[in-house]
């Protein structure tokens, strides 16, 4: 995280590859029970797989995905009254008003795809005394998702979380709640925040970006859209054709719209930006967006909302090949190398910390390390040295250079001697090299 911008980033988490590995064991042990069961128990368990599905579920199924549709109709169409008749009289007080609001609010939104699935996921149970007070025929909280996608950013529908608490009224089903249900919470959109202001934009080559945000902020909204229509070609022009080339932008008004569209590990008051995706398992990536905190606006002149934009932007166009645990000098500093690349802004205007740190403690004899930029007191210079870093390598070795060590150094954890191994293949010097190189490099500009 840099003093301007944050990112939730692509790097495939720990945790999902553990999981991963364990799934892989266990097919393998599952394998190698069946292999030694009689043929009696192989025969009972094709019986059960091959037994008939439930003819209630099958239909229960059928008639929620029917009531999800409607839902979904209404909210695009803005039909207030085709909404409330798809509403329980027994609903959540505010359910039906706040989906009116969104209703409206998703007015200008330009929206290729929005319907909710029901989720192949175990529903969650009903108590029989919440069916008993309803007075319900039949209560059900099947796993639901959100299903959307944006014209011209999203080749392919993002899926977010819902809460969903339905009943069944003799033979019609109806919309009942969606408050949080255990672990389970219904996820809120930029639309259930207040009216929006869209903005689209020619990014190149045929393609369209977007910007979201408020009516109440539409100053910020037009400079960022502004911004967009240039940033795109140049963060395509420094990495190549190999991404989206477009992208939504979301210009958050709140604290709370903030932290619902990036996760509870940021607040928006110490970061201008981050840029957020859904997990990465096979392209395209989806749900890649820009969120700008609520206080972006005040934070940020011409010049950083650019580093700003194209610094999230080129998270988002190295996603697809960016694992976690890549050297984060690197991931970070090939962002804010592309953020200020073509600014002309001297090294005291864009490392000021990393220029007092040379004056008063020398040059550098090392490259920044991971923990240095999670590190409150370190992260500052950490970034500010990740910038130089690969600004040197730049103009040292070319930008293509530049891009193609990135693409090898930035596929997962790397110890020292492969970072030095891959620096040898790719620039033709080793890691004590490159040190001595950035250090003469920054020494007259310093």
């Amino acid at each position: 995280m840099s003093p301007l911008d944050a990112d939730l980033g692509r790097r495939t988490p720990r945790w999902e590859l553990f999981a991963l590995l364990g799934l892989a064991v266990a097919l393998v042990i599952v394998g190698a029970v069946f292999a030694f069961e009689s043929r009696e128990n192989t025969a009972e368990q094709s019986a059960v797989a091959e037994a008939p599905p439930d003819p209630y579920a099958t239909a229960r199924q059928a008639d929620v995905q029917a009531l999800l549709d409607s839902w979904a109709r209404a909210l695009r169409s803005g039909d207030t009254a085709a909404l409330a008749a798809l509403f329980d009289r027994d609903a959540a007080p505010g359910f039906l008003d706040r989906e009116v609001r969104r209703a409206q609010n998703l007015r200008n939104v330009p929206l290729a795809d929005f319907g909710f699935d029901i989720g192949t996921e175990p529903e969650t149970p009903v108590p029989r005394e919440t069916v008993d007070a309803l007075q319900a025929s039949d209560v059900w909280m099947p796993p639901v998702y959100l299903r959307y996608a944006v014209t011209g950013p999203d080749a392919a529908p993002t899926r977010k979380p819902v809460a969903l608490t339905l009943a069944r009224r003799g033979e019609t089903w109806l919309l009942l709640s969606d408050a949080p249900v255990g672990d389970r919470v219904t996820w809120r959109g930029p639309w259930d925040f207040g009216p929006l202001l869209a903005k689209s934009v020619p990014s190149g080559n045929g393609r369209t970006s977007v910007v979201l945000g408020h009516l109440d902020d539409a100053d910020n909204v037009n400079a960022l859209a502004a911004e967009v229509s240039t940033a795109v070609p140049a963060v395509t022009e420094l990495w190549g054709t190999d991404w989206a080339r477009s992208a939504l932008v979301i210009a958050t008004s709140s604290r709370d719209e903030f932290v619902e569209l990036v996760g509870s590990s940021y607040s928006g008051s110490e970061i201008a930006a981050v840029s957020v995706s859904d997990v990465v398992r096979t392209p395209p990536v989806t749900g890649q967006r820009v969120v700008f905190s609520p206080t972006a606006a005040q934070r940020l002149d011409d010049v950083t909302r650019r580093a700003v934009l194209r610094h999230e932007l080129t998270h988002i166009a190295t996603r697809a090949v960016t694992v976690d645990g890549s050297p984060m000098w690197l991931l970070e500093g090939f962002a804010d190398y592309s953020g200020y690349r073509g600014t002309g802004l001297s090294l005291g205007r864009i490392a000021p910390t990393l220029v007092a740190e040379v004056d008063a403690f020398g040059l550098p004899v090392a490259l920044p390390s991971d923990a240095d930029f999670a590190a409150s007191a370190t992260a500052r210079l950490a970034y500010e040295q990740g910038w130089a870093v690969c600004a040197y390598i730049a103009a040292e070795f070319g930008e293509p250079a530049l891009v193609a060590l990135y693409r090898a150094l930035a596929r997962g954890p790397i110890d020292e001697p492969g970072v030095d191994r891959v620096l040898q293949e790719v620039l033709g010097i080793g890691t004590a090299d490159l040190v001595r190189g950035w250090a003469e490099w920054l020494r007259p500009q310093t």
